[in-house]
């Protein structure tokens, strides 16, 4: 399995636990957890950004690919390097902004309002996962470009999972 995949399945496996455990002690003791919120939240993002790492491998993504097919070769190409270049431009912008962010989190000493914890450990996963994305789409591009339309294995969940 991949590094995201594990990852995202970590995470939505402690999502559950804690909100489990908050359940069960809420119920016995008319009290919660105070640091469920803030973790689960934390969790929830982290989830969702592994997972569109993985989405992006496999080309799972919401998309409209009806240019595409009807494409010849070179055009298609082209759109699929124009498509990848969109994507790189907006996670690299995501990785400089995120990574500021986490900088000055850092540097401020900032900590969380819930449990009092350094911000920069739940923000450092914003530039770190954006890249894994921008690594995940390269791939993906190289692999639809050698393949040619309609022939891309990800999309059809053939890979392999074992493959980093």
């Amino acid at each position: 399995m991949r590094p995201e995949s594990w990852l995202a399945a970590l995470a939505l496996g402690l999502i559950g636990i804690i909100s489990l455990a908050n359940v069960v002690v809420r119920y016995a003791t008319d009290a919660s957890f105070a640091f469920t919120e803030e973790f689960s939240v934390f969790l929830l993002v982290l989830l969702t950004l592994a997972g569109a790492s993985v989405a992006i491998r496999r080309q799972a993504h919401i998309r409209i690919a009806l240019l595409e097919d009807v494409l010849p070769l070179p055009l298609w190409r082209l759109v699929v390097i124009v498509q990848t270049l969109a994507v790189l431009v907006v996670l690299g912008l995501v990785v400089w902004f995120g990574g500021t962010f986490a900088l000055e989190e850092y540097q401020w000493d900032s900590l969380s309002p819930g449990l009092g914890l350094p911000n920069w450990w739940y923000v450092i996963w914003l530039p770190i996962l954006a890249l894994a994305m921008a690594w995940r789409q390269l791939q993906q591009c190289v692999e639809c470009l050698s393949q040619g339309p309609g022939q891309n294995a990800s999309s059809e969940h053939k890979e392999s999972d074992h493959e980093s």
